[in-house]
């Protein structure tokens, strides 16, 4: 199968699949003899399998472990649910870390309508400061 195909397939870019072979994700691909990618048949399984992971939030170097367990039949599932439990972890970091930032931009936006002026605008005045 040709890069082309994959892409349309698994409903992605070529540039995409290029990346993903670059990030060691996809296995690289045989060559025809004019020099044309020839894929096999279970790369557009594994691109899904890339694609839905990054929907549920794992990292791409996260991905690479799971499909390095999703390879390897020694693998457990508790071994796979440790790896979730980990990535879940660092989603709920990222959303309170998002929580904190909604409320303070909130803020400023509130602030910023009751100022008339560039100069003494809130948000720009804070972002300008020079210390932390």
């Amino acid at each position: 199968m040709r890069i082309g195909e994959v892409a349309t397939n698994a409903r992605v870019s070529v540039e995409t699949l290029r990346y993903y072979e670059r990030r060691g994700l996809l296995p690289n691909p045989e060559r025809s003899a004019s020099g044309y990618r020839s894929y096999g048949p279970d790369t557009v399984r594994r691109v899904r399998f890339v694609r839905h992971a990054q929907q549920l939030g794992f990292t791409l170097d996260e991905i690479a472990d799971l499909l390095g367990m999703w390879e390897d039949s020694a693998t457990s599932c508790e071994q796979v649910a440790d790896r979730a439990a980990a990535t879940l972890t660092r989603i709920d970091a990222k959303m309170e870390q998002l929580a904190r930032m909604r409320v303070a931009l909130a803020k400023y936006v509130s602030a910023c309508h009751a100022h008339e002026t560039l100069a003494d605008c809130p948000l720009l005045v804070s972002l300008g400061r020079l210390e932390d």
